[in-house]
């Protein structure tokens, strides 16, 4: 370590000392990629729109002001009206 230290009996640290810093940067580099690869730093993705099921669709349109009140309340009860058909049915075929 000595001789690396005193390059050329100058007594300075010698050209080596350009890649501490190269180094470092490799380094913080190599981990932003990783932590970015695996996810660590991505923002929470929102469901995607054919992911929702119809009532949050309505809910978010509702929120959003895209349908009133009363298209809004007419809607939820016709989705309210065919879920407890589908369950009617579904109930009646297990038996």
């Amino acid at each position: 370590m000595q001789t690396l230290a005193h390059w050329h009996g100058a007594g300075g640290p010698g050209p080596w000392i350009l890649f501490f810093p190269l180094i470092w940067a490799a380094l913080v580099a190599t981990g932003v990629f990783l932590r970015r690869r695996r996810g660590l730093w991505r923002q929470p993705q929102h469901a995607a729109h054919g992911t929702e099921s119809p009532l949050d669709l309505l809910d978010r349109r509702f929120a959003q002001g895209e349908i009133d009140e009363d298209e809004y309340w007419r809607r939820t009860s016709v989705l309210a009206e065919r879920c407890r058909e589908r369950n009617a049915e579904r109930a009646g075929s297990r038996r």
